[in-house]
């Protein structure tokens, strides 16, 4: 599967609606913007001090789009005002291919928008389209990564079902803490 694919999360009482699409160069302004929070660089390992660093990310992300085996989503987020659509997040589906048994998911926030359930829905949206996308084609469980000490994660992982399933050893410089593995299996 390499065309694109536009997911999108309904409004709630307390929260606006999202769509979750591709990554595009028009994308790329926001991004570095969103990037400049120190947290979020905290737990990424991408670094985005221009837009030219930007538009080689979102290049990359194209590229595992059209390979059929990363599917990142910008996370967008539509105002109550009915403003226009704003960068909150980012989720992606990564390692996918057929008879592989196992894929992993992957997600980060941006500083507005965390502790309003963004990596929540998103990620549970992400989760029902790749069962429903890559089961038949073998896709029995998803895989969440996160260091032990990012405690958002873990909760986030664990509303969306994802179960602790074991401790993963530090990999310095890439990964200098060790942590979780979570795993969420395919619906039978």
């Amino acid at each position: 599967m390499n065309s694109p694919v536009i997911l999108k999360v309904a409004a709630t009482p307390t929260a606006p609606a999202l769509v979750l699409r591709p990554w595009c160069a028009e994308d790329v302004a926001a991004l570095v913007e969103v990037y400049r929070d120190a947290e979020l660089r905290r737990w990424t390992n991408s670094r985005m001090k221009s837009e030219d660093d930007g538009l080689r990310w979102v290049q990359d992300q194209e590229q595992g789009w059209a390979a059929g085996s990363r599917f990142a989503f910008a996370v967008l987020e539509r105002a109550l005002d009915a403003a226009p659509l704003r960068l909150v997040g980012n989720v992606v589906l990564k390692e996918v291919a057929s008879g592989k048994p196992s894929a992993e998911v992957g997600y980060w926030t941006a500083a507005q928008a965390r502790g309003r359930g963004v990596a929540q829905r998103a990620l549970n949206t992400l989760t029902a389209w790749a069962f429903d996308a890559f089961q038949a084609n073998g896709l029995e469980c998803l895989e969440l990564l996160h260091q032990v000490d990012n405690l958002a994660s873990c909760r986030v992982a664990e509303k969306n079902g994802y179960q602790f399933d074991r401790l993963l050893p530090s990999a310095p410089p890439s990964y200098p803490l060790d942590g979780h593995v979570h795993v969420r299996r395919a619906a039978t």
